[in-house]
């Protein structure tokens, strides 16, 4: 599923990624387990179709096909990443989504709606939750101007892309902006998706292990617009 209406980023000429692309839908499929890939899709509530390949084996698979070949730049990145993105089975996003993840500083804040075409296509928790820590995150802690960015994308009516906005700071303990988390959660509060009232819980929790006390008393303050699931989640590790 892509966002109707949503224009996809070009996807920019780069050798390394015709390298990469060979060698991967060659290493791939002989890899494949059909009755594996069953499970694996069902577990995922059938938003693709799988391979079958299990984590352990895909990443080994992987440094296979990634052996001697230089680090990318962000042409490569975003090549790389839109060419998995758009073959079906999940095991090759997840393979852009790690690549991504361990070059994420390699991109400047230009990569941004390349992230935002990756979090609304094909779009599960399963690479949402990746990209929104340790890809967006990375981009607006490197650029601080990509808040703004971050302040439209809570609003944003695709869930996918308020839950990115939510769970952007996940990974910066002290260095998070609480008061930005805060209304973030409050203005997401009456959402009635189970994924967005996860992520509220989900990204205080994360934050409360820094600043319990600053949880308690915000949860204290508002707990009545938050849903029980939210509360739970929130509170999960420092208790009411």
């Amino acid at each position: 599923m892509t966002v109707p209406g949503a224009t996809p980023p070009d996807v920019p000429r780069s050798a390394l990624a015709d390298t990469v692309l060979e060698r991967l839908t060659a290493v791939f499929p002989p890899a494949a387990d059909p009755g594996r890939a069953g499970a694996m899709r069902a577990y995922m509530k059938d938003v693709a179709p799988f391979l079958g390949i299990p984590t352990p084996q895909r990443r080994a698979l992987s440094r296979t096909v990634l052996a001697g070949t230089p680090r990318p730049d962000e042409a490569d990145c975003t090549a790389i990443a839109l060419r998995c993105w758009a073959l079906p089975e999940r095991e090759y996003h997840y393979f852009a989504v790690d690549l991504l993840r361990r070059h994420a500083a390699r991109c400047s804040s230009g990569f941004l709606p390349v992230a935002r075409h990756l979090v609304t296509t094909v779009p599960w928790w399963d690479t949402v939750d990746l990209l929104a820590a340790h890809v967006v995150g990375r981009l607006v802690a490197a650029d601080p101007g990509l808040t703004a960015d971050m302040d439209s994308w809570i609003g944003d009516g695709n869930l996918w892309v308020a839950r990115t906005a939510l769970l952007h700071q996940l990974p910066y303990k002290e260095h998070t902006d609480p008061e930005r988390l805060f209304a973030y959660c409050l203005l997401q509060s009456g959402h009635p998706d189970f994924f967005i009232r996860k992520a509220i819980g989900w990204a205080l929790r994360e934050y409360a292990k820094t600043d319990p006390e600053a949880v308690r008393a915000f949860l204290a303050r508002e707990r009545g617009r938050f849903a029980p699931l939210t509360v739970r989640e929130a509170l999960k590790n420092i208790g009411a």
